[in-house]
Parts: C-alpha cells; structure tokens; sequence
C-alpha cells in the first residue's frame, strides 16, 4: 500500500513531455495526410495519460484526497478533456457492485445488450440484426467510444445533477476542448481536420475499450437481489490478462483487474507483488480466480457479447437459471 511518488511523477512528466513531443511534430509536420500517424500517437498518449487519471481518481498516487481530486481534475480534464466528476460517479457504482444488474453502469442496456433482463421487448428487423452480431461489432463500435465519453463528460457538467467542482471542470474542460479544436482547425484545411480527429478520437476509444473490456466482460451477473460477501464478488466478476511487462503498460496495470477491485486505492506498480497472495488466499477459500491471455479474453468478450445478442430476440430469462449461470 506504499505510496509510489517517484514513479507517478516520472510517469506524469514523461507522459506531459511525449504530449508536447507530439504538439511540435503536429505543429512542424502542417497540412499534410502524414498528420493521421501523429493523431494515432496522440490517441495512444492520451490512453495513457487516462489511466494516470484512473489511478488519481482511486487515490493511489497521494495521501491526501484534496491532492488526488485536483490531479484528477487537470489529467481527466484539462489533458484529456474528459470530465473526471462523471467518470468517478459512474466508476464508483461499478466498482461498489461489478456486472451486478440494474446497479453496474457498465453492463446498463444501450447500443450494446450485456443483458435481457431489462429489454423491455425483443429486437427486431435491422436492430435485432445488429445485436444479434453484436459480438463481431463490439470493436468496431469502439471507434465512436472516443466521441462519447467526451459528450457524457460535458452533458454531465452543463446539466443540472450534482457536480462538485463544476466551474473548475467547465473551465478545464473548455479550455481543453475549445484550444484542440481551435489548433487542429486553424493549422490543417478542414477535411484533413475532421479525418485527423477522426482517427484521434476512434483510436482512443479503441484503446480505452481494448483495456476495460477484457476486465468483466463475459463473467458472470450477478442477480438484481443477490446478496454477496465482498471476496467473492469483486473476485467472480473480474479477470486478470497475463503477458508481462508489455501488457502491464498496454493496460495501465489494469490486467491486474482481481487485485485492483481487492485494493482499489493500492498504487497500480504494487498489484503484481500482491498477486501471488491474493491466488494463495482465493485457492485455499475455493474461491475461482480468472486469469487468462489477453487475445483469449477478446475472444471470450466476442463470444459472449453474440450469445447475449442472440437471446435479445426473446428477452424472457428464467431467473432459476439465470442465478445459476450467475454463481457456477
């Protein structure tokens, strides 16, 4: 649980030195088509530079709450142009009860059906189509998550729920959004513009859901009325991706996805040292652990996400049997 301060800060200064790398190319490179490598680039960078994000809004970088609120607030905000107060709240309610129905977000029904429970009639024609191939498009999909995850950030700061620093994230958010466009619009001709941002803004929805997929997607639900110890449900419901050092830093430390939900505030760099005992612990409990390679766990998200599909064209589950494919 040791703070890692000299690691964040390395990593935040060398994050914030590859940016400004990646603006002075942007800037010297012009208008031309070559500016498509450099917005892949920057989506890559600007991955990164959210899982720093991820790992300030779970307070692992600071002792102090008000320091990780406000490093989370210039990361989310003013880097990536993301509203760090509608992550958190959506974040928050994942991790309380992950892939639990009618309480994770992130398994909530919209263009992707994680679930039938809640359809409230089958889909049909084009859209049962669709979702009953859902599985094949889930990636493709992606390349429109980039775009959405900055319209939720700024509804949720201009709408009328509770944000806590509001005219901090407006400010920030403003100033991020309306600078990049501003650039990217003034320095290259406007169809090159839109392709640019274009792939800017697919390539890091891409990446952000290449990541966060792997974690809980496929595993088990758990009930609406389930009642579960807390080992066991942080623990049924997520999955590790092995690979090593290259996968460590493709994921943020995020393939450590069982021990992170165990220790939410623990600096990502420690959970591969609490690894080994959290496996220890669960075998002796007789508690599953899932860990699998990262192409596996596509594979598995891909399978699941058609076999979801193919009942939304009848939306009925059985609730015996939706409690056992729960806890088996």
């Amino acid at each position: 649980m040791r703070r890692r301060y000299a690691y964040y800060w390395v990593r935040f200064l060398l994050l914030t030195t590859l940016l400004a790398v990646a603006f002075t190319a942007f800037v010297l490179i012009g208008p031309s088509w070559w500016q498509l490598v450099t917005a892949a680039v920057v989506a890559v960078l600007l991955g990164q530079v959210m899982f720093l994000g991820h790992d300030a809004a779970h307070r692992q970088i600071f002792e102090s709450g008000r320091w990780n609120d406000w490093s989370s607030l210039v990361i989310a905000n003013l880097y990536a142009g993301m509203s760090y107060g509608w992550w958190q709240h959506k974040h928050s309610r994942h991790h309380a009860k992950p892939n639990q129905i009618g309480a994770d977000p992130d398994i909530a029904t919209d263009v992707i059906v994680f679930h039938t429970e809640d359809l409230p009639a089958p889909r049909t024609g084009l859209k049962g189509w669709l979702t009953q191939r859902q599985g094949w498009l889930f990636f493709p999909l992606l390349l429109l998550e980039g775009l959405n995850l900055h319209v939720s950030g700024v509804k949720t700061i201009f709408g009328r729920g509770h944000v806590k620093r509001r005219p901090v994230e407006i400010s920030f958010v403003t100033v991020r959004l309306g600078g990049y466009l501003a650039v990217v619009f003034w320095l290259l001709p406007f169809g090159m513009a839109c392709a640019f941002l274009a792939v800017q803004l697919g390539l890091f929805g891409l990446y952000m859901g290449a990541v966060f997929a792997p974690n809980h997607k496929g595993m088990p639900l758990v009930p609406r009325d389930a009642r579960i110890d807390f080992l066991r449900r942080q623990v049924l419901m997520s999955r590790n991706v092995r690979g090593g050092r290259l996968v460590d830093v493709f994921m943020g430390g995020l393939n450590y996805q069982i021990e992170h939900h165990l220790f939410p505030n623990m600096p990502s760099p420690n959970l591969h040292r609490v690894q080994p005992i959290v496996r220890a612990f669960c075998a002796e409990h007789h508690v599953p652990y899932t860990e699998t390679t990262l192409l596996r766990s596509y594979r598995i998200v891909v399978r699941h996400l058609n076999a979801v599909g193919l009942a939304a064209r009848d939306p009925f589950q059985c609730p015996l049997a939706m409690k056992y494919r729960s806890v088996r």
